[in-house]
């Protein structure tokens, strides 16, 4: 590395850790000014109702992972269920690290002990990103008639973005871009082009995990006491615009603090400032214990399923490649 890099790469770092403190402080203000009547509103939730939001994000969470399976095994990749769970799930945590490519880096590095090539596993990440992100730009955009007037005003260009985000996701350019910048790593060719099909599965699944996260979402606002006939389409676009706003900011590891402080600003017009805030704050904490929580459950049942009575054949196991070689 040289010495350019290495400063710009100080000087990023430093940048992300700047920003992201001085969101994570706005919100802390923000919070602070309105504790008496924040306060109030942490009283009304409810343990059920924590559970449910927090299911209803395990089932999001779980439908970002048939997405990126359904990119996955399109390219030829065929991993078993537990073992793309692995693979999924413990490679996201490394979202919390500073930059985007740390799960790409680290799913890639999972998928070699399924005999993954490493160009299919980065791919298949890089396509789930854009995937999420164009469906939740489209969510956003489709949403902006029910968030109000100020929200149309602050996000309006999620409208004109949504083309350069769903484009590429039509798989004969794709795939000629995919082929093209492989050629330019010096890398060999995908074992399979992506077809119509690996897309729309993922586009589908992905759609279903943005409803998922809204009614995570819909479930704490509800629980906080907001009421309204279009809370759930609110609540639905406007997590998907805090989620798109976080990532596009690409500063905050796993947008921590612009998600935060995007989501009260999105569902201004339809739910009181309090009960937005005390639900942006919620919801992050129970995310943050479901991308702890589902890893843990991914590993156990990999474990599991390789322990089961198979008839003593590592491969019939289903067990990694690597663990069927030590044997």
């Amino acid at each position: 590395m040289t010495s350019g890099t290495s400063v710009r790469s100080v000087l990023r770092r430093t940048a992300q850790v700047v920003v992201t403190v001085a969101l994570l402080g706005f919100l802390g203000w923000s919070v602070a000014g309105r504790w008496h009547e924040v306060r109030g509103v942490l009283g009304d939730l409810s343990a059920g109702g924590l559970v449910s939001a927090g299911l209803a994000a395990a089932v999001a969470y779980g439908c970002g992972f048939l997405s990126w399976r359904a990119l996955l095994t399109d390219l030829g990749a065929e991993v078993p269920v537990a073992g793309a769970a692995r693979i999924f799930f413990v490679g996201q945590l490394a979202k919390y690290l500073p930059g985007k490519v740390w799960p790409i880096l680290l799913q890639a590095r999972l998928g070699r002990a399924y005999r993954v090539p490493g160009r299919t596993s980065a791919t298949a990440a890089l396509l789930a990103l854009l995937v999420v992100l164009g469906t939740g730009l489209l969510v956003t955009a489709g949403a902006l008639p029910v968030l109000g007037d100020r929200a149309f005003d602050r996000f309006w260009w999620t409208v004109l973005v949504l083309p350069a985000a769903l484009v590429p996701l039509w798989p004969p350019l794709l795939n000629r871009l995919l082929a093209r910048l492989l050629r330019l790593a010096r890398r060999e060719p995908l074992p399979r082009p992506l077809g119509g099909r690996g897309i729309g599965l993922s586009v589908g699944w992905s759609l279903a995990g943005w409803l998922a996260y809204g009614v995570h979402l819909w479930l704490l606002l509800g629980d906080a006491g907001a009421t309204g006939r279009d809370l759930l389409p609110v609540a639905v676009g406007a997590f998907a615009g805090s989620w798109c706003l976080g990532f596009l900011l690409a500063v905050a590891p796993a947008g921590v603090g612009a998600r935060e402080v995007a989501l009260p600003l999105l569902l201004a017009g339809a739910v009181a400032s309090p009960v937005a805030l005390v639900a942006a704050v919620v919801s992050r904490l129970l995310m943050t214990v479901v991308d702890l929580l589902l890893p843990a459950l991914a590993v156990l049942a990999e474990r599991t399923r390789s322990a089961g009575p198979v008839g003593g054949s590592a491969g019939a196991a289903g067990l990694p490649a690597e663990t069927a070689t030590r044997q």
